[in-house]
């Protein structure tokens, strides 16, 4: 007697890699101008939707594909040009003008801006008359924008509202930039 055993078997679900291949290849096609914005946008939801890799192979298969050396160069080219900038960025932190972070034991708040009231008073044009304050809150450091027109940045972010800053931030008011320090 012979036994007979059927399994059925489905396709393997899609990895996020694969996933993440799929989509760039369709953001390059996009940047290479292969693939209108609304086309895009279709085959982004599709890619997102799909369960097997037939369904995403089907969405790039009128894009070109990079090769492997293709991804080897552009890979390496990214990386030195990030570390670049990195470097000019970590270059140009340095040189900042230090601002000293008032005595921890210090209950009133720093205000900067144009204004001659300010205890820390900078006169730059981009500066306003009250631009932030610097205050210690349950042991932190906090920099608070007061409505400036120009902004607060803390590392290169717009501060909306409040943030929480510590020694060696940069912090700009303005188009004017400190390097943070307790010392």
């Amino acid at each position: 007697m012979t036994s007979s055993f059927e399994f059925n078997t489905y396709p393997a679900r899609l990895s996020d890699a694969e996933r993440d291949r799929a989509l760039k290849v369709l953001r390059d096609g996009v940047a290479m101008g292969r693939l209108s914005h609304d086309t895009f946008v279709r085959r982004m939801e599709l890619a997102l939707a799909a369960r097997r890799s037939d369904e995403l192979a089907v969405l790039t298969a009128d894009l070109p594909q990079e090769s492997r050396l293709a991804r080897l160069v552009f890979g390496t080219v990214e990386a030195v040009s990030g570390f670049t900038v990195r470097l000019r960025h970590a270059w140009r932190a340095e040189r900042l003008p230090k601002l000293l972070l008032p005595h921890p034991g210090t209950e009133h708040a720093l205000r900067i801006g144009r204004d001659p009231a300010s205890g820390l008073r900078l006169t730059h044009e981009s500066v306003s008359r009250v631009h932030a304050e610097l205050s210690r809150q349950g042991g932190l450091w906090v920099l608070r924008d007061l409505g400036s027109t120009n902004g607060t940045t803390v590392n290169g972010r717009r501060v909306i509202g409040a943030a929480v800053v510590r020694e060696g931030d940069q912090v700009a008011f303005g188009r004017m930039a400190f390097r943070l320090s307790a010392n």
